[in-house]
This record gives C-alpha cells, structure tokens and sequence, in this order.
C-alpha cells in the first residue's frame, strides 16, 4: 500500500480523510473533493445510474444516501428519510419490505442487478465490493450504477458440473477423451466475492461427463490408466529412497519435480507429542486418588466431632476446608494428563521452502499494544518492535502493527526513530544470527571474544551497532524528556499540522506505514518487514471496550492492508527472545494433519529484571509450567493475553472443522428387523439430539462455509434469499464490503488490483468509532468485551466452537517480557485479573453455565470455572488466616482431642498434599524454591487483591460502579532492583499486614499463656501454635519487604494496621462469644474481708 510516506488520518462518520505531511497541494484532502455526492450515513460515494444522474432515495428531499444505506434502512431501520422523515418508497430494483405499496407494475429484480436463475447469487455483493474498491479494470455499469464484474460467464458459474482435474490437462489423455472442468474460481483462497478482473489461469472449454457411460471412455480405470499409476507408484518410491535425511537435492532424480522436498522428512509431522513418562505420571495419579479417600474419611470425622465449646469457630473452619477442597478438584484434575510438545523445523523448511523457490510459509500479522508511553516506556516498545522485525522469517510475510490507544505522539515519534534505526540493526541480526535480537537486552550480554574465537570483523561492526543504539537510545529519551512538558497548544508536526490527538478522548483514526512502502530497504539494500502504526478514532459517547476494542480494530485494519491468516499478539513490553518463535508456531499451524483444528498456540511467559529470590512470584512457574502442561492433554491451555499466535479464522467466530465420522458397520448375528429396529430408534434419537443442539445454538450459529451461504433462507423466494446472505454478514462483521471478502479467504490475501486510496479509506472506516454497532464485535467476533481479562473470555469463546490450543515451549524461551518490579504494582496486577474473573464469573458467558453441548471438553471446563471463581477462595482464606489468633486468645481449638485415628487422618491428609506437590514438581521440572514462592504469594494474593476484586466485581454488576483500568508500571532503566523494596501506598497492604500483626499477638498471648499455667498447657498450645506459625510463614515475603525500607514505610500504613488490630482484640475480650451465658460467675476473690 503506497502512503508516500504520510501519516493518515480520518473519520468515516465525520466524512474526513486527510493526508499529513505532504506538500502544500495535497496536504489535506477530504473526500468531498475527490468525488462527487457523498452519503450522509455511510460516507460513501452515492452511485451513478445509467441516465448519468446521482442515485436519489428520497423523492422529497433529496437527502443524499447510497443505495446499500437506502436498502439497509428499508430492511432493517424505521423505512424513512432521516431529514424529512418521509416513507421510503421502493424503487425500481429493490426488493419489496412489509409496508410497501402494491404496484400494477411486476419487479424488475433480475434484469436491475443482472441476476438469473441459472446464475450465481453473489453477482450483487460482487458488484458492491467491486464499486468500494473502485477498481476499474474488466468492469463495466448496469443500469443500476453498480459495478459488476464482466468477465463472470457461463462457463466461471457452472458449479453443478462434477470436477475431476480442477484445471490441469492429463497429458497421458486424448482430448477428445479430456473431461476438464474449471472451477468456478481459480484461487488459493476460499472467495466468496471475486474481484472483477480476469484472471490469469488458462481457460479450457468445459464437457460435461454423461454419468451413464463407464469411466473408461474417458480414460480412467483402463489398463492404461492402470499402468501409469503403477509407474508413479514406482517413480514416488525410487524418490523416497534417494531423499535423504538431510533433505538432500535428490540425487539421480529430477530436482524440479515439486513432489521430491516433501519426500522423506518432509513428509513427517512437524511436531509431536512426548508424554510424561508413566514412572512419574502413574504414581501421581495413584496419590491424587488416595488423597481424595483421605479427605473423604477426614470430612467424614471432621463432621461428625463437632467442638461443643467453641461451635462457632468449628463450623466456620469446616466450611472453609469443604470450600478449599472443591477449589483443589477443580485445580488438580485438569493436570491429569500432561504433556509436553516438540517441534521440528528442519522439517518444515524441507516442506515449506524449497531450494530456488519462494517460500511457502504462511504470512503472520503481528499485534503489539500499547496506551500511555509515561508507563510503558518508548524504548521498551521500540526494542519489542526491534525484535519482531528481525525475526527470522520471510520478510514479504510479516507485518508489524503497532496499536496507540492514548494516541500520543511520543508513540508515534519513537515509532519513527525506530524505523530508521531498523534499517541498520535487521541486517545486522541477519547476518550475524544474533540472539536476542532486541538489542537493549542483547548489549546487556557478556560476550567472551577469546572464548569462541570471534570474528574480528563481526566485534568491530558489534561495537558500530553499540554506538549506534546508544545514540538511538539518546533520541528516544530525548523525546520523553521532551513530552513531559505538554505546551498550551498542543503538539504540532514538523510541517505544522497540528497533532490530530492532541485530544485523547477525542480524534480520529489515524494510520502511517513506515516500513514496507515506496520501496523503503535496509542499508544492505534488502527488503524490510511491514511497520504500521495505528491509532484507531476515539469520540466522546462511545464505549471503546479498553485493550479488546484496541485488538478487535487492529484485527480489521491488518485484514484491510495484509491479511495474513495468523497473528502474533504480544504485549509492548515482551520482545522476541528466540527468532525463530514463529517458526515454531507454524510447525502447528501448518501441520497438515492435525493443524487445521487448532485456533492458538500459546507460549509460556518469561519475565526479565526479576530479582534472584522472585520474593513475589512474579515468574509464576508452577502454573505456567505445571498447570498449562496439563491443560495442553486435554484441549489445549488457555490464552494468558500475550505471546500467542492466533489463527484469523477462529477469531472471526467460525466453528472448528469437524471430522466425518466412518458410519457404524452393523452386524449379521440378529434379524434383520430387529436390527433395523434398534438403528431407526438411535437414528431417531440422534435427530432429536441434534434438533434440540440446533435450537439451543441456533442464535451464536456461525457461517462457516460458502455452501451454507449459497443456500439462501428457506421460506424466501430465490430473488431475495440473494441479498440475505451478505445481510448475515453486514451484522455479524459490519457494513465494510472489503473486510467481509477477507474474512472468507482462509489462506488470507488481500484484493488484486485495488488501489491504495479505496483501501487507506476503507481502512480508517473499519477503525472508526461506531463501526462496531450493532455488531458481533466483542459478542462472538475478535477479543470478547465484559472483562478486563479479555483473555480468559476470548479463549473461552474459541474452545466453545470446538477450536484445541497448543502450549510450545521450545529449549530457548520464544518471548521475555517485564514484570511489575514493587509489591504494591504486583498487588495491582493481581487485583486486575482476579477482578476480570470475578465479572466473567456473574456474566453470560460464566463456563459454570455458558457453552453447554458445544466442543469444550468437561475437564477443560472446570479449568475455566476454576479460572474465575478463584476470587471468591478469598474469604475463606482470610477466615481461616485468622482462625489461628482466635484458638490461641480465647484457648479454643476447632478439633476436639485428637484420637490415634484422627491423628492418622490428619497426617495422611498432609502427607498426601506434600507427595502430591513433589510429584508435580518432578513432572514439570519447577524447583522447590518457585513452588513455594508460589505458596506464599498465594496467601498474600488471596487474603488483599483478590478479596478487593471480589468486593469490587460484585459493586459494578449490582451497582454499577466501574472501576478504572490502571496500566502496570514497566521496569524502566534505574538499576537493577532498585524499586524491589519500594512500597507505594495501597488499601491492598492493610489486609496482610494486619493478619501478620494479631497472629503474632495471638502466638505471643498463647505462650505467655502455657508458662503461667504450666507443663500440661503446652500439648493443646502445639496445634494452635502450629496453625499461627503456619500463616506467619506464608506472609514472611511480605514483611521482608516491608521492614526492607523502614525509612519509606508509610506511617498510615501501620496506624491503619495497628488500629485495625487493636480494636479486633479489644472488641474479642469485650465480647467473647465463647463464655456461658447462663449467669454471672462469682469466684472467691481470696480475701478475708473480716
């Protein structure tokens, strides 16, 4: 697409389209002065008829509206003007609506939009996307002023002729014996709309084959024909045998024969998978099972020995241990069946790139996000976008599209720094295999020259690079230094122009192509990926949904411009760690046997600048390694919001494809009758199974292929059942001719032939504020809307359509990314996603009744339900944290005197959580030290952010009150851990502090307690003892962050701590539910008052 190297900005609904940075004559061009009369709903072009004249809809007024608008309203609106509120009247080729007049006169449908019996019933949204993209090649104008293509003949339609060699000619055939059909369109893709164009393939004319005659007459099932397939049996084996494991060059063999690269290893699968050795596996299973006989046996006596004198605390402990014990089934069974993944890519070059060829590799979007560059630092965004355009990959086939959502032009001036600097760093990358290719992380190596004996060439043009970076890295923080400082004005452009989003709240879309235009190379002369820089429109009264609204119009604005069937969604701050990250995807992508049910493959997350005791977990190791492995043997992990490579298909809400079942081979043992008996039973069974699954589905049922939309609508005359179906997809993904013609190509591609003006304009209307009303945008289209963890929802969304995901890990880690580097951001970050759970939880789309009779698989399901009621786990927690102070100030305890049978419940039940854990960790490969990290910010987690989120999830769905997304603080160059102990103040850090500050009371209280009273106190001392030591233990990396800095803690923090303690223990010996109430107890004060 040619900009010229020029920003674009404008807003569909406003009818802008300007050009900025361009010379004085067309500096700003609006669409008014490229054409003629401009519809006021739509904004665009209003078509010519034959007589020359605008397209006129209302008689009346003359108010200026198109025809798809005009029928549109009569279709779906309230049918009349909307300037003089008159009745739409139906005009001549329009289809008849309720309420319409009656007329002597008959339709004219099929001779107004050239529509025959015979015909194919997509000539008109052929004619509509043909006038959007104003192509004029091979097309001529109808009667109605709609462009329709020229070259659509008898023979390209004639799809009811069975098809035998889809355009080649079989040599060994005579032609007067040749039965070739054309296919109706000679493409890669699966188009729905053809481009009215010709197209270049040969054109043969068709023969019909008389199914009456043998297939010998026309050559097949002959002797001949018998003899050439054995001597291509013998060929294909003699070429197997000559292939060698290297994927050689053939030997004797023919090297241009396509077949011969995917002989041998390049006919293997790309990937397989490697289960966890039955050694390991089967005794962790054997101990699940045993724990679950000991927990029935422990609730079995724990029920049935109540503690009379402390009731109250005995019956909240045992609610707490039922609510924990279900939270652990719906945790542990989804890891029953683990597995891990490898993949081979020496065997999808040998499949995808040939020797001498262009490479066949599929093309790649790829998504980086970003909001406010105050909090995500420019340069982390520029080396993320660094990495990604030095991926190894094919250039042709990566696009690199950056969202800014704040729309700051910090953003967009960095983005421009970044793309010159690429030119010199992408070859460097190349041509030396670097790794990391995102060079403030690669400079920050320690690189040994006389350890691998290096090139001297290679450390002179390393130490050029350094110097150039850190020039770079000058500018780049010249800009921010820069940005702080807003002027009254605000920014203007270096031609200027004012910067269109000095208003946040208030701009228009904005796109600029830095990269992969106007012939833009490196400086070793080659071609560089696609960079584009996307800001979409944002107007006051419109809910743009935060980072889902942002992906969902990245979605449409690359299917405009590239189109590629996959992207790569990363956040701004996690850079490519292994080049070859999208090589690895691909091996399951493009795999052709198992590939094409596969909607994502999502790669762990890895966290740099995490200091060297992950005192807050922040690498979260057990679930990343241990939980989405055992999510990946059953439907695949969930999608975790970044490092993921989605296929485009699937996040148009298709279904996945479905494989036919072989039918039921029945058996001759039993009469006839009888069998026919029991099979018209079943069958009449499974119709009504599938009706019901019908009629439950019928409303999020989506259009998956073109046969289902050439049937039309039963109970439509055929006329009409032609315009329904690009009806369906106006409302599904909204009214842009162009993004639904990409949609339906499954191998991506955009239009040939289509200029770069109808696209730059199509592609500020699909990222235009109100493209997505009365859509199935965020409902069952793109990134799902409702939570702030769209993540957890959108891969929901998928795996319900019957989609599997795939969980790579490869040996070098594919993405790095930073973490929040203090405990009250890590805090934040916390509360944010168990906040997005607690809303998916009391939303429609809660997995505990959403999705039922669709693909997703039971345990699956439960790792979803897990997923979001984990929130609520947070108020038993707190409870049970504070049961231990109570049991040691009030002397109670919540288990009476423990027998010798309840003592051997109590330690099979912790042996059993110990022997569980230690085989987890064995199987997944995670030390003990991240194990218990995890532990420990589980207890802190739950008892502050999650407890916040669930109070906060419940005020917006009963109350409405909304609570603002907060971007997680980067890690920014201030040396290394220098923010670890920095405390910011947060209600968050009350709760723990607070549960830390009575326990230790209690512990104090209790052994002061047992030396007063004596030897026999301390046996009952031990168990509560144990209990408090137990919470204290796990809350220890807190208060090691908290008395790291004591001349920063902040006093309100311990007032609010201390306060909130003090009146918890004061209002206990005031209250004090425990003493009897039965009168008041007089006690000799032993006194002799005589």
């Amino acid at each position: 697409m040619d900009t010229k190297g020029r920003l674009i900005a404008g807003s569909h609904n406003r009818n802008e389209f300007v050009l900025i940075n361009a010379d004085e004559v067309s500096r700003v061009t609006s669409v008014k002065e490229l054409s003629g009369q401009i519809c006021q709903i739509c904004g665009d072009e209003i078509e010519v008829t034959v007589d020359g004249e605008p397209f006129v809809a209302c008689n009346e007024c003359a108010f200026p509206v198109c025809r798809p608008c005009y029928e549109y309203e009569r279709r779906e609106g309230n049918q009349a003007c909307p300037q003089c509120k008159t009745r739409y009247k139906r005009l001549k080729g329009s289809p008849r609506v309720e309420g319409d007049e009656e007329e002597e006169d008959t339709d004219d449908l099929e001779n107004e939009f050239h529509i025959q019996h015979g015909g194919d019933p997509h000539n008109l949204t052929d004619a509509m996307l043909a006038a959007r993209l104003n192509v004029g090649r091979g097309s001529q104008v109808n009667g109605s002023g709609i462009t329709t293509p020229s070259e659509l003949d008898s023979a390209s339609v004639a799809t009811d002729i069975p098809l035998l060699t889809y355009g080649q000619e079989d040599t060994g055939i005579s032609s007067d014996k040749h039965a070739l059909i054309i296919p109706p369109f000679m493409s890669r893709g699966k188009r729905v709309h053809p481009m009215p164009f010709s197209d270049s393939s040969p054109t043969f004319p068709p023969r019909p084959m008389d199914p009456k005659k043998d297939l010998a007459v026309y050559g097949y099932g002959s002797v001949a024909w018998k003899d050439r397939m054995e001597e291509w049996r013998k060929k294909q084996n003699e070429k197997l045998q000559v292939v060698k494991h290297e994927g050689g060059d053939g030997g004797g063999v023919d090297g241009e024969d396509p077949d011969l690269p995917k002989m041998d290893e390049g006919r293997q699968p790309l990937s397989r998978k490697l289960p966890i050795p039955s050694s390991k596996i089967n005794p962790y299973r054997m101990i699940i099972l045993l724990r679950i006989v000991i927990l029935c046996l422990f609730f079995h006596y724990r029920i049935l020995h109540p503690v009379n004198d402390a009731y109250g605390l005995w019956l909240t402990s045992i609610i707490c241990e039922i609510w924990f014990a279900v939270s652990w089934i719906l945790d542990q069974f989804p890891k029953w069946s683990p597995i891990v993944r490898e993949t081979y890519l020496d065997r999808l070059s040998l499949r995808y790139e040939k020797e001498g060829k262009p490479s066949e590799l599929a093309n790649i979007d790829v998504f980086v996000s970003t909001v406010d560059p105050m909090k995500e630092p420019p340069l982390i965004t520029a080396n993320t976008v660094l990495s990604i355009l030095a991926v190894d990959y094919p250039v042709d086939k990566v696009a690199c599209y950056v969202s800014d959502d704040g729309a700051a032009m910090l953003t967009f001036e960095a983005l421009s720094e970044t793309s010159e600097f690429a030119r010199k760093w992408v070859p460097f990358c190349k041509k030396y295999k670097i790794e990391p290719r995102a060079p403030e992380w690669y400079f920050a190596q320690k690189v040994d020259y006389l350890r691998d004996k290096v090139d001297p060439k290679f450390v002179r043009e390393r130490r050029a690079m350094k110097r150039d970076y850190e020039e770079f890295k000058v500018r780049i923080n010249g800009l921010v230094a820069t940005a702080k400082k807003v002027p009254e004005e605000g920014w203007t452009m270096q031609d200027g122009t004012p910067w269109p989003g000095n208003n946040v709240r208030d701009h228009p879309g904005m796109i600029q192509v830095f990269l992969g235009h106007n012939g833009v190379r490196d400086l070793d002369g080659n071609d560089l990926p696609r960079l584009v820089y996307v800001s979409r429109e944002k107007r006051p009264g419109f809910d743009h949904h935060k980072k889902a609204g942002a992906m969902n119009a990245l979605i449409r604005v690359s299917a405009i411009i590239s189109n590629a069937p996959y992207m790569l969604n990363v956040d701004c701050d996690h850079y490519i760690n292994n080049s070859k990250a999208l090589r690895e995807a691909m091996c399951f992508m493009m795999d052709p046997t198992s590939g094409k049910k596969i909607c994502y493959v999502q790669f762990p997350q890895r966290f740099d600048g995490i200091d060297r005791n992950d005192r807050y977990s922040n690498r979260n190791v057990v679930f990343f390694d241990i939980n989405m492995k055992g999510l990946d043997g059953i439907q695949g992990p969930i999608y975790v919001g970044t490092g993921c490579v989605f296929r485009r298909q699937a996040l148009y809400g298709y279904d996945a494809p479905k494989k036919k079942k072989a039918p039921r081979k029945t058996c001759n043992c039993w009469p006839r009758w009888c069998c026919l008996c029991c099979g018209s039973r079943k069958k009449n069974k499974k119709a009504k199974t599938d009706k019901k699954k019908t009629k439950n589905t019928d409303e999020t049922k989506q259009i998956h292929a073109l046969e289902n939309i050439e049937e039309g609508i039963e109970g439509i005359d055929n006329e009409k059942s032609s315009l329904m179906p690009q009806t369906k997809f106006e409302k599904k993904f909204g009214q842009s001719p162009v993004f639904i013609a990409s949609t339906l190509m499954e191998d991506g591609g955009v239009p040939k032939g289509a200029s770069s003006a109808s696209l730059l304009k199509e592609a500020i209307h699909v990222i235009s504020c109100g493209y997505e009303d009365k859509t199935e945008w965020g409902k069952e289209v793109g990134w799902i809307y409702g939570s702030v963890t769209e993540d957890i929802l959108t891969g929901f969304k998928m795996h319900c359509h019957g989609w599997r995901s795939v969980y790579c890990i490869p040996k070098r880690p594919a993405f790095k990314g930073s973490a929040p580097i203090n405990l009250s951001d890590r805090l934040h970050q916390v509360l944010r996603w168990a906040l997005g759970s607690v809303e998916i939880l009391l939303s429609r789309h809660c997995p505990i009744w959403y999705g039922y009779g669709c693909g997703l698989k039971w345990l699956e399901r439960f790792s979803y339900i897990n997923s979001v009621v984990y929130p609520i786990t947070s108020i038993p927690l707190l409870a049970y944290c504070t049961l231990p102070a109570i049991c040691l100030v009030t002397g109670k305890f919540i288990v009476p005197e423990i027998s010798n049978y309840a003592s051997i419940l109590f330690m099979g039940l912790f042996l059993s959580i110990a022997v569980t854990s230690i085989l987890e960790m064995q199987w997944g490969g995670v030390g003990i030290h991240d194990w218990w990290r995890n532990e420990q910010f589980w207890v802190i987690g739950g008892v502050s952010s999650h407890l916040f989120a669930l109070f906060q999830g419940l005020l917006k769905v009963l109350a409405g009150v909304n609570t603002n997304f907060t971007v997680t603080s980067k890690a920014a160059d201030d040396g290394e851990f220098s923010e670890l102990y920095l405390f910011k103040w947060t209600s968050l850090l009350v709760a723990p502090l607070t549960l830390f500050i009575i326990n230790t009371i209690g512990v104090v209280v209790g052994v002061s307690d047992a030396i007063s009273n004596g030897y026999d106190s301390w046996g009952p001392l031990f168990g509560r003892l144990f209990f408090a030591i137990w919470v204290i233990v796990h809350l220890y990396p807190f208060l090691k962050g908290f008395l790291g800095r004591q001349d920063k803690v902040p006093t309100i923090l311990i007032v609010w701590s201390i306060l909130l303690a003090s009146i918890f223990s004061l209002l206990w010996v005031r209250i004090n539910p425990f003493v009897s109430k039965g009168g008041i107890i007089l006690e000799p004060c032993m006194l002799d008052c005589d």
